[in-house]
């Protein structure tokens, strides 16, 4: 279990590294700004949709005071003309319009002060979106320039990856360089003492056997040269000591 959990935690590390490396703070901003955007405009739409509203309702309230009007109007003829009747279903529906009335028009004062409250919320917001795009700007720009001066300190100073992984090939290659440059020169010096034959046809047995007779004549001609230098000193030796 600890084995796992471990490699859990460096998988995570790792894939948290790999995504902050992704993660582009530019599109970010752009991202929260667009929300921003888009949450301002259903405000907006909010607004509209309480005004037409309000404004249905309103066209609604003054038919109804019209038809009060004309109902009142019709309630004094039915009395001229001794129809007491007629005149009092009128102003029976002249009351049921007006209860009507009433109803609306607390309707339309409540989405008054809704519209109201929509539009001081889409004010404030406004401002701050504006304020937040002013702010999002500025960090972009920061952040571009700092992006280009690392990614110019790191092509001078060598410290990015690609360098470094340019820097590490140069290493391997120089380090192969001096492996081959030494083989090459103990292969040199072990064929210069006949320690390894020549095996590219540069020489054969023959010229071989030959180099060796020769050196071994030399060796002999020294050897007998010497023999008679000391010799002819001795004679001379012993005869200072008489």
């Amino acid at each position: 279990m600890g084995l796992l959990s471990r490699m859990s935690t460096i998988i995570k590390a790792k894939m948290a590294a790999l995504l902050e490396r992704a993660e582009d703070p530019r599109k970010t901003l752009d991202y929260s700004y667009q929300k921003q955007v888009e949450l301002l405009q259903n405000v907006k739409r909010g607004i509209v949709d309480v005004t037409t509203s309000r404004r249905r309702l309103e066209l609604q309230a003054a038919k109804l005071e019209e038809s009060s009007a004309n109902l009142d109007g019709q309630a004094r003829q039915a009395l001229a003309a001794g129809r007491e009747d007629l005149a009092r279903m009128a102003l029976e529906r002249k009351q049921v319009i007006a209860s009507q009335v009433q109803g609306l028009e607390t309707q339309i004062e409540e989405l008054k002060k809704e519209q109201e409250k929509l539009q001081a919320a889409e004010q404030r917001l406004s401002t701050k979106v504006e304020v937040f795009r002013t702010r999002k700007e500025t960090i972009k720009a920061q952040y571009s320039a700092a992006e280009a001066q690392v990614r110019i300190g790191e092509a001078v100073t060598g410290i990015s990856e690609e360098m470094a992984d340019v820097g590490l090939a140069v290493d391997r290659a120089e380090e192969k360089t001096e492996k081959l440059k030494a083989r090459a020169g103990a292969i040199d010096e072990l064929l210069s003492t006949g320690v390894l034959e020549d095996l590219t046809g540069k020489s054969d047995v023959v010229e071989r056997e030959l180099a060796r007779i020769s050196a071994s004549q030399n060796v002999e001609k020294e050897l007998a040269s010497l023999k008679a230098q000391i010799e002819g000193q001795e004679p001379k030796q012993l005869e200072g000591g008489r």
